[in-house]
């Protein structure tokens, strides 16, 4: 077996199987830990995936942008990050892209992704 493989099998994390399904488009909002010091608190980012990168989940990542005070920011997350507390998708966008990286120079009414209508089945009626 590869020695490159071994080594992402043991750093490998459960949770990582726990995270909802999400693509480029998608806004989710991610709580990760911060530490200031001794101290150590929980911070939520919200933004739009613009790209997820890697094969497999020990080098997977994913991009997200936000715009906070008229000033664009992305952030790397990395999949397999002991930092990430919990990830929650808030709307599902459609988009024929998989990295949709025009985003950066669109702003305002522009800069909106449309969203995907998902049927949600009542228990009464399934």
């Amino acid at each position: 077996m590869d020695l490159i493989k071994v080594v992402e099998q043991a750093f490998a994390n459960e949770k990582v199987a726990s995270y909802p399904k999400f693509k480029a488009g998608d806004t989710v909002t991610v709580t990760y830990r911060i530490k200031e010091g001794d101290k150590e608190r929980l911070q939520k980012f919200k933004g739009v995936i613009i790209q997820l990168r890697g094969a497999s989940p020990a080098t997977r990542t994913f991009t997200i942008r936000k715009v906070s005070n008229g000033i664009g920011v992305e952030r790397i997350f990395p999949f397999a990050s002991p930092f990430i507390d919990s990830i929650e998708v808030n709307k599902y966008g459609r988009v024929r892209r998989a990295r949709i990286f025009y985003l950066r120079e669109l702003s305002g009414k522009k800069a909106r992704i449309k969203e995907k209508k998902i049927a949600i089945l009542n228990e009464e009626n399934a």
